[in-house]
């Protein structure tokens, strides 16, 4: 039964796969931070959208003497516009706002950093796209804006999405799942937290790359399940779980180099990050759980009929989609 309601969401994820690019995350990012009393250099970074910068700008305090920047220019994966303001009074208090993000699906971030104060983070979102800058802002709100970054990565990422249901599909037994999405959990973070502090760098796309593989591999794993036995994958989930996140973990740590972590709250934005995460994969299993429940109490008979058939369409339906990914990273190279 499990196997009869996973199939839907992978023949949508097929038809979707040519729209993804496997990170749906991809928001923008103001820095603002003080260099004198009313001085602040400016650091404005738009998403980019089929070569051409998202329309959205930011627009600082109407006393600031450059409210608004110069044309951006592209540094390959975005683009970036820097300048120097005037902002008398300061800018405690006053209003940002991100003209355009309404019309978006993206958020914005933003980072002040003050010469009197520990920096913070604030997060624009279409429905939220303006903000008073507060007189004394918090590491909390640095927690609130990267638990919800990492919640959102992980049920935007198809890739790493994809992965996690190919998981739930293979894995039968329930604590043997739980172990295995926990090794998972342990291993990214692992990846995660060394390339933040730079101890750790491999290059995107081949990171990319074999992400698509590790799918590419659940896929076969699932093709070739035989009832009465158990695979090496099934027996000892979390083994291949834990290789896997480790190169999952570089995934998400180059959705947070695009956005950049703030250096006084690297532990709590890593922190958040990876707690939002994990509460983003356990809600996707708690919802196909739910519905198999549902199911087996609706149609308590089918599953049996249908299984035989649905096996294969299901692991060929994940495997091509993380073919066609393999495929795009690749010719990327």
């Amino acid at each position: 039964m499990r196997l009869f309601l996973c199939l839907p969401l992978a023949l949508w994820l097929l038809f979707a796969a040519q729209a993804s690019h496997g990170h749906a995350l991809d928001p923008g990012y103001l820095d603002l931070r003080q260099l004198a009393a009313n001085t602040w250099q400016v650091l404005w970074r738009k998403p980019d959208v089929n070569g051409q910068p998202m329309d959205i700008d930011a627009v600082l305090p109407s006393q600031c003497t450059q409210s608004r920047g110069p044309d951006p220019q592209s540094d390959g994966s975005a683009w970036i516009a820097t300048w120097v303001t005037e902002c008398s009074g300061g800018i405690a208090g006053q209003i940002i706002a991100i003209e355009g993000l309404e019309r978006q699906r993206n958020d914005v971030l933003l980072r002040i950093q003050p010469l009197s104060a520990s920096p913070a983070t604030f997060r624009f979102t279409p429905g939220n796209p303006a903000l008073t800058v507060p007189e004394r802002p918090t590491t909390w709100s640095v927690l609130g804006s990267y638990f919800q970054l990492g919640f959102e990565h992980i049920l935007e990422g198809w890739d790493h999405l994809l992965f996690v249901f190919a998981l739930f599909i293979l894995v039968r037994d329930p604590w043997r799942l739980v172990g295995a999405v926990t090794a998972f959990t342990v291993a990214h973070s692992i990846t995660l937290a060394l390339a933040t502090l730079g101890v750790l760098h491999v290059p995107g796309p081949p990171v990319e790359a074999v992400i698509a593989l590790s799918i590419v591999f659940l896929a076969l794993e699932i093709l070739k399940h035989k009832d009465g036995t158990l695979r090496l994958s099934e027996q000892y989930p979390w083994i291949v779980c834990f290789c896997f996140g480790l190169l999952h973990g570089l995934g998400f740590a180059g959705a947070l180099a695009e956005i950049g972590v703030p250096s006084d709250d690297l532990f709590a934005a890593l922190l958040a990050f990876n707690v939002g995460v994990e509460a983003g994969q356990l809600l996707f299993i708690g919802a196909l759980s739910a519905v198999i429940l549902t199911w087996r109490f609706v149609l308590p008979t089918v599953s049996k009929a249908i299984t035989p058939i649905v096996i294969p369409m299901t692991g060929y339906a994940i495997g091509c989609v993380s073919m066609y990914w393999l495929v795009e990273r690749v010719s990327g190279f």
